[in-house]
């Protein structure tokens, strides 16, 4: 029963691609559907790409192994999202572009900072897109034990063909299927782990004292916090995805309605999510911390409800592989390869679904070789916005401040470098230190450059 599930899943977003494959007509349609999505499109899709593997299975992870604070994950997300709909999403929304760096371009003039913002961003997104991959073939392996491998290619392969055909309109139908399925999916678990787990009072006499604080805990200190919420929630004050789905909107309202919605209906998700964690910590100690909502799925839930859960955590994982993979490849498209290949329209499209192939088989072979899915996604997430959130948000008062594109380029390539070496080096203490560099580097480089364009 449950493989037929499973089967009919996938089966099914193909469908739904191959449907949506009909109302592609130009670039325009194939990478922000027409301009012309409603609140429940853009909210469901955001909600469906944000609580993917990394929310699913890597924050019952958190829950395992750290206890309440691992809700912080989602948490910090749900403050960017905040932030982003009162203050930004209108003024994001006004932009008739495709793409993040696009953005970048137009607040700073110059097509060199929005190249090597798009080499940062790709390079860093094909990690996040072979989380997700790991994570749907950890979420198979319930079904199918022993074939981690052959469940990672034919996840990567459903995901990768309704994306190709349908772009932006398969993903915002599928997404909104897949919410639905996800917010549910995550409610039945918890409930039903919390209850085997004989309650809250039972969980807490069975617990580390340390499992059940909140905000911060022994094994979560302010700084673990600070990490989060400036490596992890800028991410969604300032992201490719996230601002993929404000491009979509119809209008700016509905941008910034979306996103307010989604930030609200995340901070319950967050609990549930961990609570679930530490319920399998309970009724089943000693596993790994990410295996913890598998193993809970197939021992604790009876059958006929554990496979319709593994199908919502299967469509969390591909509403944020799918994504995070038109995401990556449109910039790869729009921003890296049309500026210096002189690409004519009508070969965009073609090359586009050229580069989505790329894109998805690149990450597909990542995952293969990759082992934890929060620590690819941190490592990505920390990139990122060591490099770019700065350039970004003050970017929309470049005139007000006398920021150029000189300044925007050091503060990327300096800040995202810093970044990376802080993190491979391991020294995880330094690593907020990379956002006032960032910033220190964008303004002198600015000022040091400003008569080079004055005189322009």
């Amino acid at each position: 029963m449950n493989h037929a599930l499973a089967g009919v899943f996938l089966l099914g977003m193909i469908l739904i691609g191959i449907l949506s494959f009909k109302k592609i007509k130009n670039a325009s349609s194939y990478f922000v559907a027409d301009r012309n999505a409603a609140i429940p499109a853009v909210a469901g899709s955001l909600l469906a790409t944000i609580i993917g593997g990394s929310s699913t299975i890597g924050i019952a992870g958190l829950g395992y192994s750290k206890g309440l604070v691992g809700a912080w994950w989602m948490l910090v997300g749900a403050i960017g999202l905040f932030v982003l709909s009162v203050w930004f999403a209108e003024r994001v929304r006004s932009y008739t572009v495709f793409t993040l760096p696009e953005i970048l371009e137009k607040q700073y003039g110059g097509n060199t900072v929005r190249l090597i913002a798009s080499i940062l961003i790709a390079v860093a997104w094909l990690g996040i897109i072979a989380a997700q991959i790991i994570a749907a073939g950890k979420i198979l392996t319930v079904l199918w034990p022993g074939q981690t491998t052959l469940l990672m290619i034919v996840a990567g392969s459903v995901f990768i063909i309704y994306t190709l055909l349908g772009g932006q309109y398969s993903i915002l139908r599928t997404d909104l299927i897949q919410a639905v399925l996800i917010v549910a999916g995550v409610i039945l678990c918890a409930f039903v782990g919390v209850a085997s787990a004989g309650g809250f009072a039972k969980m807490a006499a069975h617990l580390p004292p340390s499992h059940l604080s909140f905000p911060i805990s022994p094994d979560f200190g302010w700084i673990d916090l600070l990490t989060f919420l400036f490596f992890v929630g800028a991410v969604f004050l300032v992201g490719p995805d996230i601002y993929s789905r404000i491009f979509c909107a119809r209008n700016p309202q509905v941008a910034r309605r979306s996103l307010m919605l989604t930030a609200s209906v995340m901070v319950p998700m967050a609990f549930l999510i961990t609570l679930t964690g530490i319920a399998a910590r309970v009724l089943l100690p000693g596993i790994q911390p990410e295996s913890a909502l598998p193993a809970l799925i197939s021992q604790i839930l009876p059958a006929g409800l554990n496979g319709l859960v593994i199908i919502a955590l299967l469509a969390a994982v591909m509403s944020s592989a799918d994504t995070c993979l038109l995401t990556t490849s449109t910039i790869i498209t729009a921003d890296i390869l049309a500026p210096v290949l002189k690409i004519k329209e009508k070969n965009f499209l073609g090359i586009s679904r050229i580069c989505v192939i790329i894109t998805g088989i690149a990450s597909l072979i990542i995952a293969l070789k990759l082992q934890g899915i929060i620590a690819s996604l941190l490592l990505a997430y920390t990139v990122y916005s060591a490099g770019l959130v700065i350039p970004i948000l003050l970017g929309f008062y470049a005139d007000r401040f006398r920021l150029n594109a000189a300044g925007a380029i050091i503060a990327i390539t300096g800040g995202g470098a810093s970044g990376l070496f802080l993190k491979l080096a391991g020294h995880e203490s330094l690593l907020l230190c990379t956002i006032p560099l960032s910033a220190f580097l964008l303004f002198a480089g600015s000022h040091m450059w400003a008569k080079a364009y004055k005189t322009r």
